[in-house]
Parts: structure tokens; sequence; C-alpha cells
């Protein structure tokens, strides 16, 4: 199932469920702050499944991933993934490289009916990475991990990270995606919250480059590549067809876009069930201890705004290319404390736009609000 294939007024092409904030590694760019213990709000298992069999209820197949922290501090993670398959979810899972990713663990959860796991790498050799992550041994036992998973017959996804810190390594990044066989490679760019408001981000003239390059890598290699919180890549992608097309501009008449983003196709359940419109815009809509997920996707006011791009302001707003990209709402809320704002990321201004810009000295934002 593809993200067109479906109504992302009725449904979520993803739903993401933090199973835990708990995680050993201390990671430069981490959404959640992780700490090593559990917090004592947590879904219980029992809250769990009433949650995947509320995500059921979005239709056949609904893609869930199972994220943190480190999904795998619960000791009830392999439960989950088999109770969600057996009812009719499509379970995934984003665990951390640390010594709790055996090859038996791997085993387990493909036993348990998992679709696909996915292993960040933010460095091309070992000492960046690690580095990084804040663990010595984590790039090892990722690639050991990712190579379990091969053996399993797991689908593998590699996730990475851009900002100022790795983007030099992303040629390195992809050279090992396509040796370790991953079938999508997800590049994600920076939102600084959490611990990644210490990291500087690339510049919105570096990311164009960097998404031209993406572009291209998509073309020559076997595997997959989307971006998160870049849905900027949507336009960059069809100016490169228009422009090869028919040497011109794009117009008004460019249609809906195909891709998702935060509260559009994408829903977040925090470890302690409240649900944000992403992981990276911790901006609740409700709590699924009170009213169901699906509910709240479908009729929270959050997510209908967020779902409507005539809502956007500035030059997002004006942008002929909104219905196919809308910006990053992450990046916004995190840069001004509104979710509607303009993407500072994006160095796109709209033909004959001459309203107020985004921040474009990418200064570390106080925490929203």
């Amino acid at each position: 199932m593809r993200p067109g294939d479906i109504d992302t007024d009725e449904r979520p092409f993803v739903l993401i469920w933090e199973l835990t904030q708990a995680c050993d590694l201390e990671c430069d760019h981490c959404r959640a702050d992780a700490e090593p213990q559990r917090h004592p709000r947590e879904l219980t298992t029992e809250e769990g499944k009433r949650l995947l069999d509320q995500a059921a209820e979005f239709g056949e197949g609904q893609l869930v991933v199972l994220s943190g922290g480190d999904p795998l501090k619960r000791d009830d993670a392999v439960e989950l993934v088999d109770y969600g398959t057996q009812q009719g979810l499509r379970m995934t899972m984003t665990p951390s490289g640390t010594n709790s990713l055996t090859a038996e663990t791997i085993d387990a959860l493909a036993d348990a009916g998992l679709k696909r796991l996915a292993v960040s790498i933010d460095g091309e050799s070992a000492a960046s990475h690690d580095a990084f992550r804040g663990e010595d041994g984590s790039f090892e036992q990722t690639v050991q991990a990712a190579r379990a998973a091969r053996e399993a017959g797991l689908p593998l996804q590699i996730n990475t990270t851009v900002c100022q810190s790795t983007v030099d390594d992303l040629q390195g990044i992809r050279d090992l995606t396509a040796e370790l066989g991953a079938v999508l490679w997800s590049v994600f760019f920076l939102v600084p919250i959490g611990r990644g408001r210490i990291l500087d981000p690339i510049s919105p003239e570096r990311a164009e480059d960097v998404m031209e390059w993406l572009l291209n890598v998509a073309d020559e290699e076997r595997f997959g590549v989307k971006t998160t919180e870049a849905p900027h890549y949507r336009r960059v992608a069809l100016q490169q067809k228009m422009q090869a097309a028919t040497g011109s501009k794009p117009n008004d008449t460019i249609g809906r876009r195909t891709g998702i983003r935060a509260g559009d196709g994408f829903a977040f359940v925090s470890h302690t069930g409240e649900v944000y419109p992403s992981g990276f815009l911790p901006h609740s809509a409700g709590d699924v201890r009170e009213r169901s997920v699906v509910d709240i996707y479908r009729h929270s006011t959050l997510f209908e705004q967020l779902r409507d791009e005539d809502h956007l302001k500035g030059k997002c707003g004006a942008c002929e290319f909104r219905h196919v990209c809308g910006g990053s709402r992450s990046r916004a809320y995190a840069y001004t404390g509104d979710p509607l704002a303009s993407d500072p990321l994006c160095a796109y201004v709209p033909d004959g736009y001459d309203g107020p810009m985004p921040d474009e000295e990418f200064e570390v934002p106080e925490p929203a609000d």
C-alpha cells in the first residue's frame, strides 16, 4: 500500500506508537530525551492491546511502527507484535542498536509476524556513528543486527538523520545501505526538539542540494528513498520532472501530493497515551486512555487543520506547491510554536511572494510552549 492509495482524512498511512522512552543510548538528536528507566505511566500491555484494537479500526493492513526510546526495553514487545499481527495490522519496529537487539530477538520478532525492522545509521564509520549515538560499539551492534534481520528474512530499513555533523557521511551511509541489502533508506532532516536542540541543522540551500542528490540515489539504487520532515523533497522532484518535460516552471494546476506529513497521513501515540500529529510535533490532540485514536485522528481540530493546506501561513500558505508539499509542520512548530507557520528549512520562494520570511539564521529555538 502506498500513501496515495488511502484517504488520509480517514486514516493515517503510518501510526507510530512510542512503547517507551527508556533507552540505553544517549543520542545527540534524541527527540524523546530518552532515559535508562521506563516511565511509570507507560501504557500497560492490556492498554497497548486496546490501542492496537483501535488501530485495526482504521482499516485493513494499517501500518503500525513500534518505536521508542528503545521498544525492546519492554519485555512485552514481541507479544505486542504478535497481537497486532493477529488483528491484521502490519507491524514494524525501530529498535536501538544496543545489546538488546540480538539475533535471537530478531528471530522472535520475525516469528511474531514483524513486517520490517528499521535501524538507525548516522555515520559511515564506527567512529562517527558511535560519537553521534553516545555509545561505543553501537555501530557494530547495529550492523550485526541488520545482517541478522536479512538472515531472518525480515525486510530492512535504514534511518539516517541529516544535520551538520552527519551530512558529509551521507555517501558512505548510502553505500552501507546498499551493502546491507536494505529495502528503504529513510532520511530524516533534523527537527530541533529534545536533545536535537544542541545540533546544527544544515542550511536551506544545502538541504536543496541533498534532496537533489537523493533523487539521483533513488534512480540509481535498488533500495527506495524517502524523506522524513522534509516534504519539499516532493516539490524538488516535481520541479525536476516538469523542467525536464516542458522546460517551464510549474503553475497552479499542480495536483494533490502523494506523500504524508504530520497530522496528514501520520499520527503518533506517546508512551503515556497522548496522541500527537508527529513525535516531532508534541502538541497533544487527546489521550487514548480517554478517547479512541481513530476519533482523535479523524475529528480533532488540530489534525483537521493540519490536513487542510489552506490553513498554512506565510510563504508555505502562498506556495503553489502547498498541496504537493506543505512544509514540515513539526519544524514550523519547533521554531515558532505554531504548526501552521512556514517551514524554515525550505529555500523556495513562491513567485510574487513578498510577505514575511521564516528565520534564516537557524538559531537554536527555545522549547515551544
